[in-house]
């Protein structure tokens, strides 16, 4: 501390010295007369881990707003809440939030529909989000669309059918 590049130090005051923050590692804080407190490198968190919404927002690549208005949408979403309204993800959180993306975001379904899935499901979309991707590579998912194109197929086909009926009492 004592240098003579800094005159300040000898009283307690720590001013930016270039030569000296060069070749230190980063610091944090700097308290006169106590060891420096060194960055630490975010650590990877075990899987039973509780997540902030910041972290669950940037495994879903969302914004945390969006996460935020699906807690109420979906009363399932439950994380807890500290101090300052801070919000801590359990891990069934974590994984009921990655099947609600999955299901808006991959398969096509609205916020109605994924809360019709979860009050038939009970909750537990992890199977249903899981046979869908599993089947997803041999033969088709079924989707609110694919459901609406079918419907619309069969009464389409039973008009044609009546019409060619019709057709027949005619000629």
């Amino acid at each position: 501390m004592n240098s003579p590049t800094n005159p300040n130090a000898k009283n307690g005051i720590q001013t930016d010295d270039v030569s000296q923050t060069q070749s230190q590692p980063q610091v944090t804080q700097n308290i006169p007369g106590r060891r420096p407190m060194k960055a630490k490198a975010p650590a990877q968190k075990s899987a039973g881990a509780f997540r902030t919404i910041s972290e669950v927002a940037g495994e879903l690549n969302v914004e945390q707003h969006v996460l935020r208005f699906w807690e109420t949408k979906f009363t399932q979403i439950k994380p807890l809440k500290r101090g300052g309204g801070r919000r801590y993800y359990r891990p069934e959180d974590v994984d009921l939030l990655k099947n609600i993306h999955h299901l808006l975001y991959s398969e096509g379904y609205t916020i109605k529909g994924v809360q019709k899935l979860l009050s038939v499901t009970r909750g537990n979309l992890s199977a249903r989000v899981q046979d869908g991707l599993e089947l997803s590579g041999a033969e088709e998912v079924e989707t609110p669309i694919a459901r609406a194109v079918e419907k619309n197929r069969d009464e389409l086909k039973s008009m044609l059918d009546d019409l060619r009926a019709m057709r027949k009492l005619i000629d």
